[in-house]
Protein backbone atom coordinates (compact mmCIF):
# COMPACT_ATOMS: atom_id res chain seq x y z
CA UNK A 1 0.00 0.00 0.00
CA UNK A 2 0.93 3.37 -0.81
CA UNK A 3 2.31 6.43 1.20
CA UNK A 4 -0.48 8.39 -0.80
CA UNK A 5 -3.59 5.54 -0.58
CA UNK A 6 -2.14 5.50 3.51
CA UNK A 7 -2.72 9.38 3.93
CA UNK A 8 -6.43 9.05 2.03
CA UNK A 9 -7.55 6.72 4.48
CA UNK A 10 -6.09 8.72 7.79
CA UNK A 11 -7.99 11.52 5.94
CA UNK A 12 -11.13 9.55 5.53
CA UNK A 13 -11.17 8.38 8.97
CA UNK A 14 -14.16 9.18 10.93
CA UNK A 15 -12.69 10.40 13.82
CA UNK A 16 -10.96 12.88 11.93
CA UNK A 17 -13.02 16.10 13.00
CA UNK A 18 -12.43 14.65 17.05
CA UNK A 19 -8.57 14.97 16.12
CA UNK A 20 -8.74 18.42 14.63
CA UNK A 21 -11.25 19.48 17.72
CA UNK A 22 -8.96 17.99 20.11
CA UNK A 23 -5.68 19.67 18.08
CA UNK A 24 -7.75 23.37 18.08
CA UNK A 25 -7.94 22.83 21.95
CA UNK A 26 -4.84 22.23 22.16
CA UNK A 27 -3.54 25.33 20.47
CA UNK A 28 -5.12 27.47 22.48
CA UNK A 29 -3.75 26.52 25.55
CA UNK A 30 -0.12 25.55 24.63
CA UNK A 31 1.02 28.97 24.95
CA UNK A 32 -1.40 30.37 28.07
CA UNK A 33 1.81 29.61 30.33
CA UNK A 34 4.75 31.50 27.81
CA UNK A 35 1.86 34.64 27.72
CA UNK A 36 1.57 34.39 31.29
CA UNK A 37 2.57 38.17 31.49
CA UNK A 38 -0.78 38.85 29.31
CA UNK A 39 -2.80 38.05 32.51
CA UNK A 40 -0.50 38.30 35.64
CA UNK A 41 2.12 40.97 35.14
CA UNK A 42 1.13 42.89 37.85
CA UNK A 43 1.00 39.41 40.13
CA UNK A 44 4.06 38.42 38.65
CA UNK A 45 6.14 41.44 40.27
CA UNK A 46 4.35 41.20 43.36
CA UNK A 47 4.60 37.82 44.25
CA UNK A 48 7.49 36.20 42.11
CA UNK A 49 9.61 39.36 43.00
CA UNK A 50 10.50 40.28 38.83
CA UNK A 51 11.61 43.67 37.85
CA UNK A 52 10.35 44.94 34.38
CA UNK A 53 13.80 44.18 33.22
CA UNK A 54 13.28 40.64 34.26
CA UNK A 55 10.17 39.94 32.70
CA UNK A 56 11.70 41.71 29.49
CA UNK A 57 14.94 39.24 29.84
CA UNK A 58 12.45 36.47 30.14
CA UNK A 59 10.49 37.15 26.99
CA UNK A 60 14.14 38.27 25.24
CA UNK A 61 15.88 34.92 25.63
CA UNK A 62 12.43 33.15 24.70
CA UNK A 63 12.66 35.00 21.20
CA UNK A 64 16.36 33.87 21.15
CA UNK A 65 15.92 29.65 21.89
CA UNK A 66 12.80 30.04 19.74
CA UNK A 67 14.82 31.18 16.60
CA UNK A 68 17.78 28.65 17.45
CA UNK A 69 15.38 26.17 18.19
CA UNK A 70 12.99 26.61 14.93
CA UNK A 71 16.65 25.47 12.93
CA UNK A 72 16.85 22.71 14.31
CA UNK A 73 13.01 21.61 14.96
CA UNK A 74 13.55 21.59 10.61
CA UNK A 75 15.43 18.49 11.54
CA UNK A 76 13.81 16.87 14.24
CA UNK A 77 10.05 17.46 13.94
CA UNK A 78 9.82 14.42 11.48
CA UNK A 79 11.98 12.38 13.48
CA UNK A 80 9.37 11.53 15.87
CA UNK A 81 5.43 11.14 15.38
CA UNK A 82 3.07 13.64 16.07
CA UNK A 83 1.72 12.01 18.67
CA UNK A 84 4.29 12.04 20.85
CA UNK A 85 5.95 15.41 19.56
CA UNK A 86 2.16 17.11 20.58
CA UNK A 87 1.31 15.05 23.07
CA UNK A 88 5.07 15.29 25.02
CA UNK A 89 5.18 18.89 24.29
CA UNK A 90 1.98 19.88 26.17
CA UNK A 91 2.52 17.31 29.38
CA UNK A 92 6.18 19.22 29.32
CA UNK A 93 4.39 22.35 29.38
CA UNK A 94 2.39 21.44 32.15
CA UNK A 95 4.96 20.70 33.96
CA UNK A 96 7.04 23.67 33.42
CA UNK A 97 4.19 25.64 34.76
CA UNK A 98 3.95 23.60 38.10
CA UNK A 99 7.24 24.69 38.60
CA UNK A 100 6.87 28.22 37.86
CA UNK A 101 4.06 27.51 40.45
CA UNK A 102 6.57 27.31 42.94
CA UNK A 103 8.08 31.02 42.24
CA UNK A 104 11.42 29.70 41.43
CA UNK A 105 14.31 32.59 41.78
CA UNK A 106 15.10 34.91 38.30
CA UNK A 107 17.39 32.24 36.67
CA UNK A 108 15.03 29.69 37.21
CA UNK A 109 12.25 31.69 35.65
CA UNK A 110 14.44 32.27 32.81
CA UNK A 111 15.54 28.75 32.17
CA UNK A 112 11.80 28.04 32.60
CA UNK A 113 10.75 30.31 29.59
CA UNK A 114 13.75 29.04 27.48
CA UNK A 115 12.17 25.33 27.77
CA UNK A 116 8.66 26.31 27.20
CA UNK A 117 10.25 28.16 23.76
CA UNK A 118 11.83 24.82 22.98
CA UNK A 119 8.51 22.91 23.80
CA UNK A 120 6.25 25.66 22.42
CA UNK A 121 7.35 26.56 19.48
CA UNK A 122 10.13 23.83 18.33
CA UNK A 123 8.52 20.41 19.05
CA UNK A 124 4.85 21.51 19.53
CA UNK A 125 3.67 24.27 16.77
CA UNK A 126 5.63 22.93 13.88
CA UNK A 127 4.11 19.53 13.98
CA UNK A 128 0.54 20.63 15.27
CA UNK A 129 0.79 22.73 11.86
CA UNK A 130 1.84 19.73 10.10
CA UNK A 131 -0.74 17.16 11.85
CA UNK A 132 -3.73 19.88 10.90
CA UNK A 133 -2.52 19.51 6.94
CA UNK A 134 -2.44 15.78 7.08
CA UNK A 135 -5.69 16.12 8.17
CA UNK A 136 -7.34 17.52 5.24
CA UNK A 137 -6.84 17.55 1.81
CA UNK A 138 -6.22 20.01 -1.03
CA UNK A 139 -9.61 21.48 -1.55
CA UNK A 140 -9.84 22.25 2.73
CA UNK A 141 -7.00 23.13 3.89
CA UNK A 142 -7.76 26.80 4.02
CA UNK A 143 -10.83 25.93 6.07
CA UNK A 144 -8.62 23.77 8.27
CA UNK A 145 -6.20 26.33 9.24
CA UNK A 146 -8.93 29.05 9.21
CA UNK A 147 -11.29 26.72 11.85
CA UNK A 148 -7.60 26.20 13.28
CA UNK A 149 -7.66 30.18 14.10
CA UNK A 150 -11.04 30.32 14.63
CA UNK A 151 -11.18 27.79 17.35
CA UNK A 152 -7.76 28.86 19.19
CA UNK A 153 -9.31 32.24 19.59
CA UNK A 154 -12.33 30.86 21.20
CA UNK A 155 -10.64 28.63 23.87
CA UNK A 156 -7.63 31.63 23.93
CA UNK A 157 -10.73 33.91 25.75
CA UNK A 158 -12.38 30.76 27.77
CA UNK A 159 -8.96 29.61 29.15
CA UNK A 160 -8.13 33.24 29.89
CA UNK A 161 -11.09 33.94 31.50
CA UNK A 162 -11.09 30.93 33.41
CA UNK A 163 -7.65 31.87 35.03
CA UNK A 164 -8.01 35.19 35.90
CA UNK A 165 -11.79 34.63 38.21
CA UNK A 166 -9.70 31.72 39.85
CA UNK A 167 -7.29 34.55 40.40
CA UNK A 168 -9.95 36.98 41.27
CA UNK A 169 -11.99 34.21 43.50
CA UNK A 170 -8.74 33.47 45.48
CA UNK A 171 -8.13 36.78 46.57
CA UNK A 172 -5.69 38.00 43.73
CA UNK A 173 -2.77 37.07 46.25
CA UNK A 174 0.38 34.69 45.72
CA UNK A 175 -1.88 31.56 46.70
CA UNK A 176 -4.32 33.18 43.96
CA UNK A 177 -1.38 33.75 41.51
CA UNK A 178 -0.14 29.79 42.26
CA UNK A 179 -3.70 28.55 41.47
CA UNK A 180 -4.00 30.53 38.41
CA UNK A 181 -0.74 28.71 37.02
CA UNK A 182 -1.85 25.50 38.29
CA UNK A 183 -5.06 25.84 36.22
CA UNK A 184 -3.38 26.63 33.06
CA UNK A 185 -0.76 23.72 33.83
CA UNK A 186 -3.59 21.16 34.52
CA UNK A 187 -5.54 21.64 31.26
CA UNK A 188 -2.15 22.15 29.38
CA UNK A 189 -1.32 18.35 30.59
CA UNK A 190 -5.01 17.18 29.92
CA UNK A 191 -4.79 18.74 26.50
CA UNK A 192 -1.47 16.90 26.02
CA UNK A 193 -3.18 13.49 26.94
CA UNK A 194 -5.86 13.80 25.02
CA UNK A 195 -3.45 14.37 21.57
CA UNK A 196 -1.48 10.85 23.51
CA UNK A 197 -5.05 9.34 23.40
CA UNK A 198 -6.66 10.07 19.84
CA UNK A 199 -3.81 12.11 17.68
CA UNK A 200 -2.94 9.10 15.19
CA UNK A 201 0.75 7.74 14.80
CA UNK A 202 2.78 9.19 11.55
CA UNK A 203 2.46 5.92 9.13
CA UNK A 204 5.71 4.15 8.50
CA UNK A 205 7.33 5.24 5.29
CA UNK A 206 9.06 1.81 2.94
CA UNK A 207 11.76 2.10 1.12
CA UNK A 208 12.25 0.85 -2.99
CA UNK A 209 13.84 -1.93 -0.74
CA UNK A 210 10.67 -2.98 1.15
CA UNK A 211 12.25 -2.02 4.21
CA UNK A 212 11.34 0.28 6.78
CA UNK A 213 13.03 3.44 6.22
CA UNK A 214 15.67 5.13 8.96
CA UNK A 215 13.98 7.41 10.57
CA UNK A 216 16.93 9.46 10.94
CA UNK A 217 18.27 9.78 7.63
CA UNK A 218 14.87 10.38 6.62
CA UNK A 219 14.55 13.19 8.66
CA UNK A 220 17.66 14.78 7.31
CA UNK A 221 16.71 13.97 3.75
CA UNK A 222 13.69 15.89 4.49
CA UNK A 223 15.57 19.05 6.64
CA UNK A 224 17.62 18.99 2.90
CA UNK A 225 14.89 18.93 0.52
CA UNK A 226 12.62 21.49 2.38
CA UNK A 227 15.73 24.08 2.62
CA UNK A 228 16.24 23.54 -1.50
CA UNK A 229 12.56 23.67 -2.05
CA UNK A 230 11.54 26.99 -3.46
CA UNK A 231 7.82 26.29 -3.32
CA UNK A 232 8.67 25.84 0.55
CA UNK A 233 10.42 29.16 0.46
CA UNK A 234 8.04 31.16 -1.26
CA UNK A 235 4.63 30.14 0.92
CA UNK A 236 6.92 30.93 3.88
CA UNK A 237 8.42 34.54 2.41
CA UNK A 238 4.56 34.80 1.74
CA UNK A 239 3.61 34.47 5.42
CA UNK A 240 6.48 36.38 6.52
CA UNK A 241 5.15 39.99 4.30
CA UNK A 242 1.58 39.14 6.01
CA UNK A 243 3.19 38.67 9.49
CA UNK A 244 5.51 41.91 8.77
CA UNK A 245 1.61 44.23 8.15
CA UNK A 246 0.34 42.09 10.60
CA UNK A 247 2.78 44.11 13.53
CA UNK A 248 2.14 47.40 12.58
CA UNK A 249 -1.40 46.29 13.91
CA UNK A 250 0.13 46.69 17.45
CA UNK A 251 0.56 50.59 16.99
CA UNK A 252 -3.85 51.31 16.15
CA UNK A 253 -3.84 51.53 19.95
CA UNK A 254 -1.73 54.65 20.53
CA UNK A 255 -2.81 55.90 17.72
CA UNK A 256 -6.58 55.74 18.62
CA UNK A 257 -5.48 57.18 22.09
CA UNK A 258 -3.13 59.96 20.89
CA UNK A 259 -5.00 61.08 17.62
CA UNK A 260 -8.83 60.10 18.22
CA UNK A 261 -8.61 60.47 22.30
CA UNK A 262 -9.88 57.21 22.91
CA UNK A 263 -10.90 56.46 26.35
CA UNK A 264 -9.13 54.72 28.66
CA UNK A 265 -12.63 52.45 29.07
CA UNK A 266 -12.58 51.68 25.32
CA UNK A 267 -9.26 50.66 25.34
CA UNK A 268 -9.38 47.61 26.93
CA UNK A 269 -12.57 46.56 25.19
CA UNK A 270 -10.98 47.65 21.78
CA UNK A 271 -7.72 45.40 22.79
CA UNK A 272 -10.32 42.32 22.82
CA UNK A 273 -12.20 42.47 19.58
CA UNK A 274 -8.74 43.37 17.93
CA UNK A 275 -6.80 40.13 19.54
CA UNK A 276 -9.80 38.16 19.79
CA UNK A 277 -12.47 38.67 17.91
CA UNK A 278 -11.01 39.37 14.93
CA UNK A 279 -9.10 36.12 15.22
CA UNK A 280 -12.38 34.45 15.48
CA UNK A 281 -13.70 36.23 12.77
CA UNK A 282 -10.85 36.16 10.61
CA UNK A 283 -10.13 32.52 10.78
CA UNK A 284 -13.58 31.24 9.40
CA UNK A 285 -13.83 33.94 6.75
CA UNK A 286 -10.60 33.99 5.62
CA UNK A 287 -10.60 29.78 5.41
CA UNK A 288 -14.49 30.09 3.72
CA UNK A 289 -13.16 32.81 1.10
CA UNK A 290 -9.67 30.55 0.13
CA UNK A 291 -11.43 27.58 -0.38
CA UNK A 292 -14.95 28.19 -1.90
CA UNK A 293 -14.94 31.77 -3.23
CA UNK A 294 -10.90 31.70 -4.61
CA UNK A 295 -10.62 28.15 -4.44
CA UNK A 296 -6.67 28.53 -3.13
CA UNK A 297 -5.07 30.70 0.07
CA UNK A 298 -2.41 31.97 -2.19
CA UNK A 299 -5.26 33.86 -4.22
CA UNK A 300 -6.56 34.78 -1.42
CA UNK A 301 -4.16 36.05 0.27
CA UNK A 302 -2.63 37.93 -2.67
CA UNK A 303 -6.56 39.77 -3.05
CA UNK A 304 -5.84 40.48 1.01
CA UNK A 305 -2.70 42.26 -0.26
CA UNK A 306 -4.45 44.24 -2.60
CA UNK A 307 -7.55 45.29 -0.43
CA UNK A 308 -5.09 46.32 2.61
CA UNK A 309 -3.31 48.65 0.39
CA UNK A 310 -6.27 49.82 -1.28
CA UNK A 311 -7.59 50.36 2.00
CA UNK A 312 -4.51 51.80 3.98
CA UNK A 313 -3.98 54.58 1.09
CA UNK A 314 -7.38 55.77 1.59
CA UNK A 315 -6.72 55.44 5.56
CA UNK A 316 -4.20 57.61 4.47
CA UNK A 317 -5.93 60.56 3.07
CA UNK A 318 -8.38 60.93 6.32
CA UNK A 319 -8.18 64.18 7.77
CA UNK A 320 -7.26 62.33 11.28
CA UNK A 321 -6.11 65.17 13.04
CA UNK A 322 -9.61 67.15 12.88
CA UNK A 323 -11.75 63.76 13.06
CA UNK A 324 -9.69 63.32 16.63
CA UNK A 325 -10.25 66.36 17.59
CA UNK A 326 -13.76 66.24 16.95
CA UNK A 327 -13.82 63.42 19.19
CA UNK A 328 -14.94 61.09 16.27
CA UNK A 329 -12.77 57.69 18.29
CA UNK A 330 -15.82 55.25 17.09
CA UNK A 331 -15.18 55.92 13.47
CA UNK A 332 -11.27 55.73 14.03
CA UNK A 333 -11.98 52.23 15.66
CA UNK A 334 -13.76 51.06 13.05
CA UNK A 335 -11.98 51.64 10.33
CA UNK A 336 -8.51 50.24 12.18
CA UNK A 337 -10.70 46.80 13.60
CA UNK A 338 -12.12 46.89 9.53
CA UNK A 339 -8.23 47.25 7.78
CA UNK A 340 -7.23 44.51 10.88
CA UNK A 341 -10.20 42.26 9.97
CA UNK A 342 -8.36 41.96 6.75
CA UNK A 343 -5.45 41.01 7.95
CA UNK A 344 -6.37 38.47 10.38
CA UNK A 345 -7.99 36.36 7.50
CA UNK A 346 -4.80 36.42 5.76
CA UNK A 347 -2.82 35.01 8.96
CA UNK A 348 -5.60 32.48 9.35
CA UNK A 349 -4.40 30.70 5.97
CA UNK A 350 -0.92 31.36 5.56
CA UNK A 351 0.53 28.35 5.81
CA UNK A 352 -2.62 26.47 3.92
CA UNK A 353 -0.77 26.89 0.42
CA UNK A 354 1.93 23.84 1.81
CA UNK A 355 -0.64 21.78 -0.07
CA UNK A 356 -1.39 23.94 -3.37
CA UNK A 357 2.35 23.72 -4.10
CA UNK A 358 2.32 19.97 -3.28
CA UNK A 359 4.90 19.41 -0.54
CA UNK A 360 5.29 15.59 0.35
CA UNK A 361 3.91 14.44 3.24
CA UNK A 362 6.72 12.81 4.24
CA UNK A 363 8.41 15.96 5.32
CA UNK A 364 5.50 18.36 6.02
CA UNK A 365 7.27 18.33 9.63
CA UNK A 366 10.66 19.84 7.98
CA UNK A 367 8.55 22.44 5.94
CA UNK A 368 6.67 23.73 9.20
CA UNK A 369 9.50 24.71 10.92
CA UNK A 370 11.29 26.28 8.04
CA UNK A 371 8.51 28.46 7.06
CA UNK A 372 7.51 29.27 10.62
CA UNK A 373 11.13 30.23 11.11
CA UNK A 374 10.64 32.89 8.48
CA UNK A 375 6.87 33.59 8.76
CA UNK A 376 7.60 34.63 12.84
CA UNK A 377 10.95 36.53 11.73
CA UNK A 378 9.46 39.87 12.22
CA UNK A 379 9.03 39.46 15.90
CA UNK A 380 12.81 39.89 16.06
CA UNK A 381 12.67 43.68 14.11
CA UNK A 382 9.14 44.85 13.43
CA UNK A 383 8.02 46.41 16.25
CA UNK A 384 11.29 48.10 16.42
CA UNK A 385 11.59 49.36 13.14
CA UNK A 386 7.65 51.11 14.10
CA UNK A 387 8.50 51.94 17.38
CA UNK A 388 12.27 53.81 16.22
CA UNK A 389 9.51 55.98 13.45
CA UNK A 390 6.92 56.68 16.18
CA UNK A 391 9.36 57.67 19.14
CA UNK A 392 11.39 60.02 16.08
CA UNK A 393 8.63 61.58 14.44
CA UNK A 394 5.85 61.88 17.09
CA UNK A 395 2.48 62.49 16.74
CA UNK A 396 0.45 62.01 12.88
CA UNK A 397 3.65 62.15 10.95
CA UNK A 398 5.06 59.17 12.60
CA UNK A 399 1.90 56.85 12.37
CA UNK A 400 1.94 58.16 8.77
CA UNK A 401 5.22 56.63 8.13
CA UNK A 402 4.49 53.33 9.74
CA UNK A 403 1.29 53.03 7.79
CA UNK A 404 3.28 53.69 4.37
CA UNK A 405 6.09 51.04 6.08
CA UNK A 406 2.68 48.63 6.50
CA UNK A 407 1.76 49.42 3.02
CA UNK A 408 4.85 48.74 1.42
CA UNK A 409 5.14 45.66 2.81
CA UNK A 410 1.61 44.54 1.49
CA UNK A 411 3.01 45.65 -1.99
CA UNK A 412 6.44 43.95 -1.27
CA UNK A 413 3.74 40.57 -0.37
CA UNK A 414 1.86 40.94 -3.67
CA UNK A 415 4.49 40.32 -5.59
CA UNK A 416 5.77 37.51 -3.63
CA UNK A 417 2.02 35.86 -3.55
CA UNK A 418 1.85 36.09 -7.71
CA UNK A 419 5.28 34.26 -7.48
CA UNK A 420 3.49 31.76 -5.63
CA UNK A 421 0.44 31.30 -7.43
CA UNK A 422 3.25 31.02 -10.37
CA UNK A 423 4.54 27.70 -8.62
CA UNK A 424 1.41 26.65 -7.77
CA UNK A 425 0.66 26.66 -11.34
CA UNK A 426 3.43 24.73 -12.30
CA UNK A 427 2.57 22.27 -10.10
CA UNK A 428 -1.40 22.14 -11.71
CA UNK A 429 0.43 21.11 -15.45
Amino acid sequence: MSNETKAKMVKAAPNRWLVFCILTFSGGIAFKLSSMKDMFYVPMQQFMGLTNTQIGGALSAYGIVQTIGLICGIYICDMISKKYMIGGSLVGIGAVGIYLSTFPGYWGFLTAFGVLAILGEVTYWPVLLKAIRLLGDEKTQGRMFGFLEMGRGIVDVIIASSALAIFKAMGEGAAALRGGLLFLSAVTIAAGILCLIFVPNDEKRIGDDGKEVNKAQSAFDGMMQAVKSIDIWAVALNGFTVYCVYCGLTYFIPFLNQIYFLPATAVGMYGIINQYGLKMVGGSVGGFMSDKVCKSSAKYIRIGFLMCIIAMAAFLMVPHETLGAGGNWILGAACTLGFGAIVFTMRAVFFAPMDEVKVPAEITGAAMSLASLVIYLPNAFAYVIYGHFLDSYPGMTGFRIVFCIMIGWAVLGLGVSTFLIHRIKLHQK
